[in-house]
């Protein structure tokens, strides 16, 4: 016991703290030194100002604010954070100037091997990529703000950047101008909610190899597409939006062999196509608004298994496009809103099946260029007798229980 009270005792007295020191740095000082210094569990508190960071490494517990968002300057020269430690946090910072290189990765915050680390409240302007983590798990990357200004795609990368990572949080952060807004492979039992995805080159999201994932609330504007999903199971994308990506190849969402995911109370408006999709299976697409689109969806021969219940599909030039006749998906109480048929028992389903797949959507799947006549009156008989008579549009994509009137989402 008499031990126990001599140790208290000396702690007491030696400074010692649970919370670590408070080191504060002043524009001019050395980063690295500062970091050198500190012991684990310190915090550095930068003051407003510019300072010099090329390749400042972290291999320790340490926390880095700002006060005023003081300027990590990389001066062009390669990567500026680099982090490899369990519970870092780094807030408050404003990072610009990166090096370019793809080589290397340039990035202003790197992680390697990192645990339970933090990254919030952060500006970056002007860098390669942005954040770049790897083989890193619990990760809380929240409310940065990311942008780039290059022109084209090979002059920049990833926003954020997520390689060989699990269990992480992205939420809340502002990503515009790279190539991905935000890029994910091989990246397990995620949340990313309510970020703000524009203006990136390529895809707003773009994730390969990423099982067992969650992506809420977010919106992905005018981007080169909108989310790129391949090569993935168990994917939820629940209450997002995808909006105004148009553009050659441009979709909301494009699926590529993924399998036994939910796409669930999503907003596909004024896209190219709101949702292509090619080997994919068994995914239930629920209480979806399709609104505008040019196609509000391409669903490929290769598709099987796929469930489209309780969907609107309003205003868009197409609703349904495929490139086979045997189709392997349910369509099942849908509002379609070029749907003409008739509700005498007044159960607010149509008494007449409806197929949405019309003769000039499988005309222009087959010969592209014959999109130039669409609103002539030719379209329009040809339509009209597929109706009447159907020969070349699958026999399969049918809705038995078409909705008279729109869900209302909310």
């Amino acid at each position: 016991m008499n031990r126990l009270i001599l140790l208290f005792i000396f702690l007491s007295f030696s400074g010692f703290s649970a919370e670590g020191a408070k080191i504060v740095l002043k524009p001019g000082q050395s980063i690295q030194a500062a970091v050198d210094r500190a012991a684990a569990g310190d915090t550095l508190l930068f003051s407003p100002g510019t300072y010099q960071a090329s390749a400042v490494t972290i291999r320790k517990p340490l926390s880095l604010i700002g006060e005023n968002y003081p300027v990590m300057d990389g001066e062009n020269k390669g990567n500026i954070f680099l982090i490899a430690a369990e519970n870092v946090l780094v807030r408050g910072l404003k990072f610009i100037r990166t090096g370019k290189s793809n080589m290397d990765d340039s990035a202003a915050i790197k992680f390697f091997d990192s645990k339970n680390c933090t990254v919030e409240d952060n500006i970056l302007e002007d860098t390669f990529f942005g954040l770049h983590f790897s083989n890193s798990s619990n990760l809380t990357i929240r409310n940065n703000k990311v942008k780039a200004s290059a022109t084209r795609e090979f002059e920049v990368g990833n926003g954020i950047h997520l390689w060989k990572c699990k269990d992480n949080l992205i939420e809340k952060n502002e990503v515009s101008g790279h190539r991905d807004g935000i890029y994910l492979e091989f990246v397990t039992n995620s949340l990313a909610k309510e970020n703000f995805i524009q203006g990136n080159m390529r895809y707003g999201l773009h994730f390969m190899f990423s099982h067992d994932n969650t992506y809420l609330r977010n919106t992905f504007k005018r981007n080169g597409a909108g989310v790129a999903v391949m090569y993935t199971k168990n994917v939820t994308m629940q209450e997002n939006r995808f909006e105004e990506n148009w553009g050659s190849s441009a979709y909301g969402i494009l699926l590529k062999d993924i399998s036994d995911s939910k796409v669930i109370g999503n907003t596909f408006q004024k896209n190219t196509v709101g949702i292509y999709m090619e080997g994919s299976s068994r995914i239930d697409f629920k209480d979806n608004n399709f609104k505008e689109n040019g196609w509000a969806l391409k669903l490929m021969a290769s598709c099987d298994q796929n469930l489209f219940q309780a969907n609107n599909f309003a205003g868009n030039t197409f609703d349904i496009s495929t490139n086979g006749n045997t189709v392997l998906n349910e369509l099942k109480e849908n509002y379609w809103d070029k749907y003409e048929g008739y509700d005498l028992n007044k159960d607010k389903i149509g008494d007449v099946p409806y197929r949405p797949i019309n003769l000039y959507s499988v005309i222009v799947e087959k010969i592209p260029a014959s999109v130039m006549l669409w609103r002539s009156f030719m379209v329009t008989l040809l339509d009209r007798m597929e109706k009447i008579l159907p020969t070349m549009t699958p026999d399969e994509m049918i809705d038995h229980s078409p909705k008279m009137r729109p869900y209302d989402f909310g």
